[in-house]
């Protein structure tokens, strides 16, 4: 996941180095500016790629059908050929940088690159059909009408993707939002050199030093300064950031430590710029900007195609247990109506994915007049202001199933960390007080369940020790993700909730 340890962060930067909402000096930053959102452009390459495929493969089945079905006896042959022609083509195609993001934007670049591999394709095929004497069994007809409508098809696609990708990328929707940490001589050189690529795809946002205001510039190579590291973390939780970039020599082991312990807990890609250091590396030991070489130190827990598979894994799994579980909702529903004033749901605001607010929905499980919308005050066993019915959907956690909604509308995953409410404390302190780093748990979207959850660290979090067992279980998750473990921790989680000691 990263070429640093957390734990070596944490431990040479000291005790309390770490991020916490309270050390924010710019409130006005925590608010976002509603903008679009970025796009992968390895996400889109991959479903161009797989959308010019499947279009290939439709077209030679429909020609072979209009034109040959039930008239030739050789149907092994177009078959074969049916599905040959467009791997063959998208690999030709991949090999001529036809699905790279640069070849995208303009389509004369494009359209040659893919009638190149499209034609290549057809030579292939047809050389392939004379040696296997079987190109006097071979209709000339369908290979011309597949040749000049397959063709035509990808350039007419080519077309529509051109003007797409120009408008997003004039957008700015395909850029790495980066800020800079450190300025001088190094920062200018570096954003120097970023600049004088016109398809790095890097948008320098600004620049933040730790330095005194006499040590360091208003701006750098044009580009402004914005504060500090501390303000660099309330930038980024109101503001689109995809990329940090130190440009402080490795030899400050000391100061990259301190900066780190602060940074580790956004949900951003971290490198350290190896554009004006003396070491020199194998080629294969960096990353690239363009062409100017990073040391990766962290990357962004959940990106690219891990974002698409996660979204449809939740949203696909939420909506057949909505359907699945629609029967013991509405008895839940009923029960809370029947038996106590006021309304089914409880809504109720949390920190979600990067320290953005979110509404979650429960069922009340509190007596109207009780409820705690900032959970300023634990639930206790035997507490007075929970509600029979409430008691029990609260130890068997059938209060969470509205928040199926709240995946649904994508707010949540079914797996992540436990989204906390505002107030939370642990020992009468508030939770981010007690760990250093706890933020850092919000690097991905929080879940209705969770590797904590299924480990026994449910409920009641009374003590900091308790506090910090289920921080530790959410980081592994983080740094651990994959598809099979968010399914082990779904299939995992009805026998969990047996465990019902600390759930009140």
């Amino acid at each position: 996941m990263s070429a640093f340890d957390v734990r070596d962060i944490m431990k040479a930067a000291g005790p309390g180095s770490g991020y916490k909402a309270h050390d924010l000096p710019f409130q006005e930053w925590t608010t976002s500016v509603a903008r679009p959102g970025p796009l992968s452009p390895l996400v889109l390459c991959g479903l161009v790629r797989m959308l010019e495929g499947a279009t290939l493969l439709a077209f030679g089945i429909l020609l072979y059908l209009g034109m040959l079905h039930g008239r030739v006896a050789s149907a092994a042959t177009y078959a074969a050929a049916i599905v040959l022609v467009p791997a063959a083509c998208i690999g030709i195609a991949q090999a001529a940088g036809a699905y790279r993001l640069q070849a995208m934007r303009t389509f004369v670049r494009a359209a040659i690159r893919i009638t190149a591999a499209w034609t290549t394709t057809f030579l292939v095929l047809a050389a392939l059909l004379v040696f296997t004497k079987l190109a006097d069994q071979t209709s000339r007809l369908w290979l011309a009408t597949y040749y000049a409508g397959g063709l035509a098809l990808l350039l007419a696609g080519r077309v529509a993707l051109s003007r797409y990708v120009d408008a997003q990328t004039r957008a700015g929707r395909f850029d790495r939002r980066t800020a800079i940490v450190g300025g001088g001589e190094a920062g200018e050189a570096l954003i120097a050199a970023l600049s004088a690529q016109g398809d790095s795809g890097i948008s320098v946002v600004g620049v933040f030093d730790d330095r005194n205001d006499d040590r360091s510039t208003e701006s750098v190579a044009g580009v402004p300064k914005l504060g500090n590291v501390d303000d660099l973390v309330a930038y980024a939780r109101g503001h689109r950031l995809d990329l940090i970039v130190f440009t402080i020599p490795i030899s400050a082991e000391g100061r990259i430590l301190q900066m780190l312990a602060k940074l580790w807990v956004l949900p951003i890609d971290i490198r350290l710029s190896a554009h004006a250091a003396k070491l020199r590396l194998r080629p294969r030991s960096y990353s690239y900007l363009g062409s100017v070489p990073v040391l990766d130190v962290f990357d962004k827990p959940i990106a690219d195609w891990d974002v698409v598979v996660k979204a449809a894994f939740d949203r696909c799994v939420a909506l057949l247990a909505l359907v699945a579980l629609s029967p013991v909702m509405l008895a839940v529903a009923l029960a809370v109506r029947v038996t106590s004033k006021g309304p089914v749901l409880f809504r109720q605001k949390r920190h979600g994915f990067n320290n953005e607010l979110i509404e979650i929905f429960k069922f009340r499980s509190m007596y109207v007049d009780q409820c705690d919308a900032t959970a300023d005050r634990m639930v206790t066993k035997g507490d007075s202001r929970v509600t029979p019915v409430g008691r029990f959907i609260r130890k068997t956690s059938l209060d969470e199933l509205p928040q199926l909604f709240n995946v649904l509308k994508g707010d949540l995953s079914l797996v992540g960390p436990r989204p906390h409410a505002l107030q939370a404390k642990a020992a009468d302190t508030l939770y981010d007080q007690v760990v250093d780093g706890y933020f850092a748990r919000h690097r991905v979207k929080p879940g209705i369940t969770g590797w904590a959850q299924i480990n026994g660290w449910r409920g009641e979090t009374d003590t900091s020790e308790k506090l910090q067992r289920r921080i530790e279980h959410d980081l592994y998750y983080i740094e651990n993700w994959s598809v099979l473990l968010d399914l082990q921790i779904l299939l995992t989680t009805p026998f969990a909730l047996f465990k019902t000691e600390n759930a009140y």
